[in-house]
């Protein structure tokens, strides 16, 4: 499987989209409605550029702590509640972008995503053997109204990102980890994990939740003296029964994140990097930080083997929150990564043999599976999709096309933290740019796998398969 082409993700700046502003540079307002400070009621329309641009009253008020706020209403001789409302943002010296009193959205993020999924389908066909996959991952939703990093945000981008559930564009959606950043106070992240979870699943779509290195709330542990602030599987036991509840979802057990799902002749598997014990000492410490230890251990591998051995007749793109190798070849994870990579590699060649692991290997960790790949027909592993490193890349490895995604969260360009990839795209809130998603178009009969990208993405990449 081999790169064809690929858009690269600063073509924005290149052109000069580098400083934005309520300004175009042709003078125009970019959104005419903020120029609307004082106190009182406005016809608006499509010069506005109001939702789907209908003629609305607009009604400027302050509320008792003296912020302005706007709503839309629909123009009318009776007084309706409003449609859109928001509110002024000191921190920003403008208003933000309007939402739907209905469905929490913003209704210029759901034009952006209607000329997305247009976008997609132009390339795409229907029909048997082309799948779309939607893939969303790392939004680190915590409670935080942060204007450029993580915060509420990335619970915003999720509920954005299952607006595309209902374009009749996706065949399966998945989320690749890392859905709270893990900085909260213990019974703050479950509450997260809940909002968002629910924010995600879908009755439409099905749907994939993957564990990310940051969902067990370590990052919070570490910075009081390492004491566990969520229970043992907890993660598990608030994301995991829905997901497992699905009509459509295959599993061998619920116990470890490996499941998979079956369009036409595509399989899908997702695996659970984040495959850590759970150990406290008597000080109520943990033994491994999840947060900076990742890897896969025996129990799942072994669901892993099961399910490739009776894979026949069928292309396969696994899914987890981190790559298991790096472009180098080298093991990506603390445990195991290599020794997953290695796995498939002898699927696609049809080996029989023992997976082993080194001496210097923690015992919990240790690899002792057998596998025979020898009875499989007409089967291969073609891609490996994964997020965590907060940038796009793309590398091939034994025939393994390893594709790994850019990051949901903001990320501005002032901060620490933020990967180079996204320093480019210069990310701002209530902008394409603060959000970034995906659907991966999988052609079985034209031979061919296109990744779309919208927001901080590139816009279109093509491997041949």
């Amino acid at each position: 499987m081999g790169i064809l082409k690929f858009s690269h993700g600063i073509v924005d700046k290149i052109s000069g989209a580098t400083k934005r502003s309520s300004l175009s540079k042709h003078g125009k307002m970019m959104d005419p409605m903020q120029k609307y400070l004082t106190v009182g009621e406005y016809k608006v329309g499509e010069e506005e550029g109001t939702p789907d641009g209908r003629n609305f009253v607009l009604t400027v008020y302050k509320d008792e702590n003296g912020i302005l706020h706007q709503a839309l209403s629909p123009e009318s001789t009776q007084k309706l509640a409003p449609e859109y409302v928001r509110s002024f943002s000191d921190e920003l010296g403008r208003y933000r972008d309007f939402i739907s009193k209905e469905t929490g959205r913003r209704y210029k993020v759901e034009e952006y995503l209607n000329n997305f999924a247009d976008r997609v389908k132009s390339y795409t066909r229907s029909g048997n053997n082309s799948i779309n996959i939607g893939l969303l991952t790392d939004t680190h939703f915590k409670d935080s109204n942060s204007i450029d990093f993580y915060g509420w945000n990335g619970l915003t981008h999720v509920r954005e990102f299952s607006y595309l559930d209902q374009l009749g564009l996706l065949n399966l959606k998945a989320h690749l980890g890392d859905w709270i950043d893990g900085s909260d106070a213990g019974l703050l992240s479950e509450n997260e994990l809940t909002k968002i979870r629910d924010a995600f699943k879908s009755d439409n779509v099905p749907y994939l939740i993957i564990k990310g290195n940051h969902d067990e709330n370590d990052k919070f542990d570490e910075h009081h003296d390492f004491k566990a602030s969520f229970p043992e599987n907890e993660f598990e036991s608030i994301m995991w029964p829905q997901m497992y509840g699905q009509s459509k979802i295959n599993y061998i057990s619920k116990q470890h994140g490996v499941s998979y799902f079956d369009f036409d002749d595509l399989r899908v598997i997702s695996v659970n990097t984040s495959d850590i014990p759970y150990y406290l000492n008597n000080k109520g410490q943990k033994k491994y930080d999840t947060k900076i230890t990742l890897g896969v251990r025996e129990d799942q591998i072994e669901e892993i083997i099961e399910i490739l051995s009776r894979s026949s007749n069928k292309k396969i793109i696994f899914m987890s929150h981190a790559n298991p190798i790096n472009r180098k070849g080298s093991n990506a994870l603390k445990f195991n990564g290599r020794s997953l990579h290695e796995l498939l590699v002898a699927f696609n060649q049809r080996e029989k043999g023992k997976m082993h692991s080194s001496k210097d290997v923690p015992a919990e960790f240790r690899l002792s599976n057998d596998f025979d790949f020898t009875g499989v027909e007409n089967a291969h592993i073609i891609a490996y999709f994964c997020g965590h490193r907060h940038r796009e890349d793309q590398y091939r490895i034994n025939g393994i096309q390893y594709i790994l995604f850019n990051c949901s969260a903001l990320m501005g360009p002032n901060h620490a933290l933020t990967t180079k990839y996204n320093k480019n795209w210069n990310r701002q809130i209530d902008h394409p740019t603060e959000f970034a998603g995906y659907v991966a178009n999988i052609d079985l009969e034209r031979h061919r796998l296109q990744i779309f990208g919208y927001g901080a993405a590139s816009k279109r990449k093509i491997f041949f398969i």
